[in-house]
């Protein structure tokens, strides 16, 4: 993860497409609190320090100290659902991205949260779509689970968030992404999706996947490899 995460075209491209995303908050980064939970070897810290007071979270200690090598914004081990760090502080942002599948108490881990957010705080949350998209990839992440639009918005409304918006997204490679998973799963392939491909490669599917960030942050795709809400508390 540390020596794919800044320049992989998933991770650069998901990066483009969340900035819009952010943008759409008007957060004032000169008060703003921003929170990463689950934040890995950090490769979205420097991207979520420009909205605001930078802290994060990270379960795993060997991903943690790659992070905290990057000298952005107070990270701390911590996890969800009941070992947030950072004492009752309440935040205007957090970002989850694909973290919620890595819990096995998914419903309170939302709970979680919101209890996190100030009143009129958003979260910004992304998970994988479609269990029947389960590989060996999500084996070796250590993934729970894939999800549905419906389902996890059902899940985030239980919780107490108000959706303000709700999508699909990497939507364009759906196809080719879904093709090769069921051909790995037939032919019983091991290990993980994310390797670096050829440089021109990874390129061109950095270029068709960011492309999605023109049409993501106002439009709802009807289906894709990943799901994308935006999340408030409201009380």
């Amino acid at each position: 993860m540390a020596a794919l995460e800044d320049h992989h075209w998933w991770f650069e491209a998901r990066r483009q497409i969340l900035k819009t995303v952010l943008d759409g908050l008007r957060l004032d980064a000169d008060q703003s609190a921003v929170c990463e939970i689950g934040c890995g070897t950090g490769g979205n810290l420097n991207l979520l320090a420009s909205y605001g007071t930078l802290y994060g979270c990270e379960p795993e200690p060997v991903a943690l100290t790659y992070a905290q090598a990057r000298g952005i914004g107070t990270l701390a081990q911590g996890g969800l659902p009941d070992a947030l760090p950072f004492g009752q502080h309440q935040f205007d942002l957090v970002a989850m991205w694909d973290v919620l599948e890595h819990v096995e108490a998914d419903a309170a881990s939302l709970r979680a949260v919101y209890e996190r957010l100030k009143p009129g705080g958003a979260l910004v949350l992304t998970v994988p779509a479609y269990m029947f998209l389960w590989s060996h990839h999500d084996v070796v992440n250590h993934h729970k689970r894939r999800y549905t639009k419906r389902e996890l918005m059902g899940k985030m409304k239980r919780a107490g968030f108000v959706i303000s918006h709700a999508t699909y997204f990497n939507t364009l490679l759906f196809p080719v992404v879904a093709a090769v998973r069921l051909m790995h799963n037939a032919f019983r392939r091991k290990g993980s999706d994310l390797t670096m491909p050829s440089a021109r490669l990874n390129r061109m599917l950095l270029r068709v996947f960011a492309s999605e960030r023109r049409w993501v942050a106002k439009r709802r795709f009807p289906f894709g490899v990943s799901i994308l809400v935006v999340a408030h508390r409201s009380d």
